[in-house]
């Protein structure tokens, strides 16, 4: 039956758009395909293949590709050459490694699903894919969601249902057109901040999320403090830069018990903010100073900038009326970051610092 069908794609030659052999029992796909260069869509589904073949990479036309419940273990490097692909079905395998070249020839790829597979990980070049505008790796193993998959600004809909995930980018947030997030049964305990999305579903239910039961904490004002950075500041930069303006740092941190780097650090990134001419042409000179700062925060609070989290706070919101959520979800603790102190008691009733029981 296989053989018939495939004598039969052959002959069709250049006009042969679509081969499709789902449940068919098929072992090894055919490396007849070669002969096929203008084929457009091949569903190989439901079957036992356990790997691509190298002749895969001579269909640079070809725009859906649904290899679904079969024996893979990888999404292969071969995928690369598919350069017209707008469609991959990776579903139901034994997936659990992403071959991080794959995204350099995925640049038209605006569906990939890989629901039902093995993945621990996903590759940064994850990132590489900005056509992509449906993503789904629904039951997987994920812990860790990349950064670089918040660079995908066409995204639209993202899957992450039944996973080991711990964490979500708080730059997310970033991803405009997302109208669909879909966190359900994972390991979050608050989410990041991404009010400014314009979700039209978001499902989040069997997380460990925190609950709103405040308690009251035995820490004396006196000794709230900063975790110490273990990235030094050039000696050249703050002397040369700052000794002349030393009055100003003293008051900007006023009443705030901080390292001297972190000071520092807040000190400049509040400047570059203003845009003041000393650091701004100074900084180009100290490419090191730029990575010190490069991860810098704001404050939830003053709006300040910051470089090490003094303390981390959920505050509780309501779901948009607009957007489809979980019938129980009525708050959802989302993340924000406070820079000292004086800003954690200037808070709103509504925001909790999170502590370890």
């Amino acid at each position: 039956m296989v053989e018939r069908l495939l004598i039969k794609a052959l002959q069709g030659g250049e006009n042969t758009k679509i081969m499709t052999f789902t449940g068919k029992k098929i072992k090894k796909m055919p490396s007849t395909l070669e002969k096929l260069p203008a084929l457009k869509t091949l569903d190989l589904q439901n079957n036992l293949i356990p790997e691509v073949c190298p002749e895969i990479r001579t269909l640079t036309q070809l725009t859906s590709l649904n290899l679904g419940n079969n024996l893979l273990e990888a999404v292969p490097e071969e995928l690369k050459y598919l350069v017209s692909l707008r469609k991959l079905h990776l579903f139901g395998n034994r997936i659990c490694r992403f071959a991080s070249g794959v995204c350099d020839g995925l640049q038209n790829l605006i569906l990939l699903n890989l629901n039902n597979n093995q993945l621990t990980w996903l590759p940064q070049e994850i990132g590489r894919l900005k056509s992509l505008v449906y993503m789904s790796i629904n039951h997987n193993q994920l812990a860790i969601i990349p950064t670089e998959l918040c660079s995908l600004l066409n995204l639209v809909e993202l899957q992450l249902n039944y996973n080991q995930v711990i964490y979500i980018p708080e730059e997310i947030k970033f991803l405009k057109d997302l109208q669909k997030l879909l966190l359900a049964r994972n390991n979050i305990k608050a989410l990041p901040n991404f009010q400014n999305l314009k979700l039209r579903e978001f499902y989040c239910e069997g997380n460990p999320l925190l609950l709103k039961r405040p308690v009251i904490t035995t820490h004396h004002k006196d000794i709230w403090s900063l975790q110490i950075s273990g990235r030094l500041w050039p000696t050249s930069w703050t002397t040369q830069h700052l000794s002349k303006q030393n009055r100003k740092v003293k008051c900007a941190v006023k009443g705030k018990c901080h390292t001297k780097n972190e000071l520092t650090s807040r000190f400049v990134m509040d400047q570059l903010e203003e845009k003041n001419p000393l650091l701004m042409n100074a900084i180009d000179s100290y490419p090191q100073v730029r990575d010190i700062i490069s991860p810098g925060k704001k404050c939830a609070i003053c709006g300040k900038p910051f470089l090490t989290i003094w303390l981390e706070c959920v505050q509780f919101i309501h779901p948009s009326k607009n957007c489809k959520v979980s019938r129980n979800l009525q708050l959802v603790p989302v993340q924000i970051l406070i820079c000292s102190y004086r800003c954690f008691m200037q808070r709103s009733p509504n925001v909790f610092g999170v502590a370890d029981a």
